[in-house]
């Protein structure tokens, strides 16, 4: 979302930032970076005078819950207003790839078609004028799979400066490098996952070939049964939220072993940046890498997670190319400037042409109009029953 806000603050847009959510101490403060902020209700028709008021010529929604909430509300007070969904990832996909891992049964991207979270995200793609993807992989399931045409979806992956020479020089080598760390917030049900999968079956084991190190496990909003994990004995360290994030460039490895999930992996990339190569599986990788060799090794079972990781760690030859390969996956993939230009040319065709647009997503516009007469009537039901 901030990489979003940078592109529209490069065009000189003016940005309001409305969340329904209560302010954290781990927000970040947008003020800083000259945006308005306000907090908006559900089933309130105060949002429609807000926006009414405010006239955007672009809304983006977070999240296709976001937009079933209140997409309708912007169609109807503002209909020539472009409409964006931010995907972050096909909530739908790691939901269904959950439910799998939790049955023990092999994931076939066929069970999304029986997912009821997949039809309402599928409905809110196909509302809007505009859906950003963030995943290689996702693209090709929305356009296969669910036979979704192209021109209302945006390949829009992280937008990263590029890994310049300096800055590479500049990070600390091998030799000067020690430990394993996981990075993740414990609100994502994936990274709570990874990190019991580490410590119950990874970590055990991987700490009797390697008995010198340790594995320290990062990640804000960690409740009581996450810190309960602390093992120091077993050098296991539940650290908390992470201070500085410049303080990954000091580990020797990124472990990841995500079992489900979507989208692509911030953790992944920001280790790339720093300089440190990862072990994770193929879901974690997903999407990320094109046909570049991967920032270290990728594998789904525990004993070779663990083979991996101690050839990774302890021979600087592999660890080397691995980190090399990080840097050309940012440098070649994720280079913000690319992205950025196409995205801003995309949004300025729709915008010239927004009628026929929409007349070409026939499915969306039939979607949109019963959108109204159903959610449309359960918000007002709602709002009227919480005025009693």
């Amino acid at each position: 979302m901030l990489q979003l806000i940078d592109v529209f603050k490069y065009q000189d847009c003016k940005i309001t930032y409305a969340s329904t959510a209560l302010k954290s101490d781990n927000a970040i403060d947008l003020s800083n970076l000259g945006i308005d902020t306000t907090t908006i209700q559900l089933n309130n028709d105060n949002f429609d005078m807000f926006i009414d008021k405010l006239q955007p010529n672009i809304v983006i929604f977070d999240r296709f819950i976001i937009e079933e909430q209140f997409g309708w509300r912007v169609a109807e007070t503002l209909p020539n207003t472009i409409r964006i969904l931010d995907t972050e990832d096909l909530h739908s996909l790691r939901r269904t790839r959950e439910v799998a891992l939790k049955e023990n049964k092999k994931f076939n991207t066929l069970d999304l078609l029986e997912s009821d979270i997949a039809k309402r995200e599928i409905a809110s793609i196909l509302r809007c004028d505009l859906s950003l993807i963030i995943s290689t992989f996702e693209m090709e399931i929305l356009k296969n799979l669910f036979k979704i045409n192209s021109s209302i979806l945006h390949y829009m992956p992280f937008l990263l400066d590029k890994m310049l020479d300096e800055q590479i020089d500049n990070l600390p080598k091998f030799e000067q490098r020690n430990n394993f760390y996981f990075i993740g917030n414990f609100i994502h049900k994936p990274n709570y996952d990874a990190v019991l999968y580490l410590k119950k079956e990874i970590w055990p084991l991987l700490s009797k070939e390697l008995p010198k190190a340790e594995l320290h496990i990062y990640g804000a909003y960690a409740s009581q049964k996450v810190l309960q994990l602390n093992q120091p004995k077993e050098r296991f360290y539940i650290k908390g939220k992470l201070d500085n994030i410049k303080k990954l460039k000091n580990y020797k490895i990124c472990l990841a072993p995500l079992r489900f999930g979507a989208g692509i992996k911030g953790k992944l990339t920001e280790a790339m940046q720093y300089g440190t190569p990862s072990i994770t599986t193929d879901i974690g990788a997903e999407g990320m890498h094109a046909n570049l060799k991967w920032n270290g090794i990728i594998e789904n079972t525990v004993t070779k997670i663990v083979s991996s990781a101690k050839e990774l760690y302890t021979n600087s030859n592999t660890w080397k190319k691995a980190q090399n390969n990080g840097f050309t996956i940012i440098n070649k993939l994720y280079n913000k400037e690319i992205y950025k230009t196409a995205f801003i040319k995309n949004i300025t065709e729709i915008k010239s042409n927004l009628k026929q647009h929409r007349t070409s997503n026939f499915l969306g516009e039939l979607l949109h109009h019963h959108t109204l007469k159903s959610v449309k009537y359960l918000s007002k039901w709602i709002e009227e029953k919480n005025k009693n």
